[in-house]
């Protein structure tokens, strides 16, 4: 398996992996919302603002993970994860793993303090995160499940309590996300 950065002409068959993988494994709504919503991150949002992997074998396309900018009142420099996917026949395999794994050094070289993300606290853990208070990292909107708010730190174990508002990119930026 071969992991790298995504190129734009990709981003019709990342669309394609992240609308089959969510189908497949949470029904055909999610995987139109989670499909629309990697393709939205990848067409509109600024080249500082994301960070895209995938992971290729000799079949394709077999993973892809989206990371984009998080900004708070206070200066820190902020990515959510969100979303990955992992083809399905090549699930429970370390996939996902790996790109998280791949994607949080990009981001750390690159001087990122802080990466979060909203999901399965089992999974996440594994890879690092852990869950946190929406006190201690403000999300964007009211979180429909707050146990899934979770952050890691790029620069040490403590996380700082971050006050103040918010922001997600633009293609993130809608509470039926969260």
């Amino acid at each position: 398996m071969r992991i790298s950065a995504f190129t734009s002409d990709e981003t019709e068959p990342i669309k394609a992996l992240f609308t089959k993988t969510f189908s497949e494994s949470e029904g055909e709504a999610e995987g139109t919302i989670v499909g629309g919503l990697a393709g939205d991150l990848m067409r509109s949002t600024g080249e500082s603002d994301l960070y895209g992997f995938v992971a290729r074998d000799g079949a394709g396309l077999v993973g892809s993970i989206l990371f984009s900018r998080m900004r708070f009142e206070r200066q820190v420099e902020a990515f959510i994860l969100a979303p990955v996917a992992t083809r399905t026949d090549q699930q429970r395999r370390g996939v996902g793993q790996s790109l998280i794994s791949f994607g949080l050094n990009a981001l750390r070289r690159d001087g990122v303090e802080l990466v979060l993300t909203y999901g399965d606290p089992r999974f996440y853990s594994k890879v690092g995160f852990r869950v946190i208070a929406e006190a201690l990292v403000p999300p964007p909107f009211k979180l429909s499940r707050p146990e899934g708010w979770m952050a890691q730190s790029l620069v040490g174990e403590k996380l700082d309590p971050i006050q103040g508002k918010s922001r997600c990119v633009e293609a993130l930026n809608k509470p039926e996300y969260w």
